[in-house]
């Protein structure tokens, strides 16, 4: 904007300085002509006295010397009746110039070689017309127009030069309020809450920093809000725990006492966690850098050996596979499990006491693909069941497992898609891609081809334990 402003104003500028100056060039030029000629008309009308009386050669030799120069000026006298025509100085116009002025005994001008010649009727005493040739040099016609044309020309470079400047201050004024509220979203949407956009510049944009910063407030006071609220929701959720904690105490000893035992502890801690992540508003894990991450096989053994008991207990057979070699990927352990956990925990609630299901994990060359499979009724509607995982919540849902799965996978640049598994239930596919990067349209085409290998590879029919 701040350039666009500048080329306007040196466009419009330049087309003012020409649209006035070219004409007033010619005017000047024009004056010093007129002036030039009024010259020699004042120069001329000085011998028409001296004519009138006498034509005498002596005396028109003085009085043409005492007007003029002998170079500069001329006086042609017709023959009288009983003498022969007198020409005094230098005669630089035709003759035919002279007759013709002489014979209609009005002035007039005419060029000559260097300059232009005047020429004036003079009536003598005797009645007869003389002339008088004034000769005006180019140099006195032009006496001054070059330097009346190099100032026009300084003045309107100046014009151009000085509107440019103004025009880029003036952009600057506007440029610089703008890129301090780009400046700020950007901040803002990178999370930096206390960026703040000085409300300076035009009237318009200073109203849009004033909403600007009105609504970065508002976004921090609904942050705390909602910070408070998640630190008191989990608060209140210390005294079941402590019931649950109190009543596994009483279990005694076995694999299932200690099971509970463990996951209400691993409950408090999470509660915990949500608490402290609330009150210091820091989020709960931070994004992987180089080197960081987790060994996808090793979370999903450790939550196959939590869900496996309450697998034997309902009855369900259940399959693990791709999970016997390390699986590095650029994802939190924690989030990693209470991804599966969340997934796990729909087949526990949402099929039939027996119903078998499985966890696959592949290692591809630039994503890692986790599959939860069940042998249940399946899912009408997974675009329903997406939008669900989006927040929305209903049939008893909330939506939040579907949710954390979702943004862990989209998190690496990857994404979670539903289908139909070869067990006849539910397939939950989860990409996490190892390069941190979404893919191009292109791509992305090419990389959901490879995907479809890989899950047809995975959907295999395998026996289940």
């Amino acid at each position: 904007m701040r350039w666009a402003l500048v080329k306007v104003c040196l466009a419009v500028t330049a087309m003012v300085v020409v649209a006035f100056a070219i004409p007033l060039g010619l005017v000047i030029k024009e004056m010093a002509r007129d002036r030039a000629f009024s010259n020699a008309e004042r120069e001329a009308a000085a011998v028409a006295p001296a004519l009138s009386i006498t034509t005498d050669r002596e005396q028109l030799e003085r009085v043409v010397a005492s007007a003029g120069t002998e170079d500069g000026m001329a006086v042609h006298i017709p023959a009288s009746a009983d003498g022969e025509a007198t020409d005094i100085g230098r005669q630089r116009a035709a003759d035919k110039d002279v007759a013709t002025v002489r014979k209609l005994g009005r002035a007039s001008t005419t060029e000559v070689p260097g300059g232009s010649t005047l020429l004036q009727p003079v009536a003598l005493s005797s009645g007869e017309i003389a002339v008088v040739e004034v000769y005006v040099p180019e140099s006195e016609v032009s006496n001054g127009v070059g330097m009346a044309w190099a100032v026009l020309a300084g003045v309107g470079l100046a014009l151009i030069v000085g509107s440019v400047a103004v025009a880029d201050r003036l952009g600057v004024r506007m440029v610089r309020p703008a890129r301090k509220l780009v400046e700020g979203a950007h901040e803002l949407g990178e999370g930096k809450l206390g960026s703040r956009v000085p409300e300076e510049g035009p009237t318009e944009l200073r109203l849009a920093a004033v909403a600007f910063n009105s609504m970065a407030d508002q976004v921090v006071q609904l942050l705390a809000n909602e910070r408070e609220l998640a630190a008191d929701l989990s608060h209140r959720l210390r005294t079941p725990l402590t019931v649950l904690r109190l009543n596994a105490a009483s279990l005694g000893d076995g694999p299932a006492a200690e099971q509970t035992r463990a996951a209400v502890a691993q409950l408090e801690r999470e509660v915990d966690t949500i608490i402290r992540t609330a009150r210091e508003a820091k989020p709960q894990t931070a994004a992987a850098g180089p080197g960081a991450g987790c060994d996808a096989a090793e979370v999903v053994r450790e939550r196959m050996a939590f869900w496996s008991a309450l697998a034997e207990d309902e009855g369900r057979k259940w399959r693990v596979a791709g999970a016997d070699r390390p699986v590095r990927i650029p994802v939190a352990r924690a989030d990693l499990g209470a991804a599966l956990d969340a997934l796990l925990g729909n087949v526990f609630r949402h099929t039939a006491e027996g119903t078998a299901f499985a966890v696959d994990l592949h290692n591809g060359e630039d994503a890692v693909i986790v599959l939860v499979s069940d042998a249940g009724p399946g899912i009408p509607d997974p675009e329903a069941a997406m939008a669900r995982g989006r927040g929305s919540g209903n049939a008893g849902s909330t939506g939040l497992g579907l949710d954390i799965v979702r943004r862990l996978a989209e998190s690496t640049g990857g994404d979670v898609r539903i289908g139909s598994s070869v067990l006849g239930g539910t397939e939950v596919r989860i990409w996490i891609q190892l390069d941190g990067r979404v893919p191009e349209r292109r791509g992305h085409r090419v990389r959901r081809r490879r995907t479809v290998r890989l899950v047809s590879t995975f959907n295999r029919p395998r026996s289940l334990p």
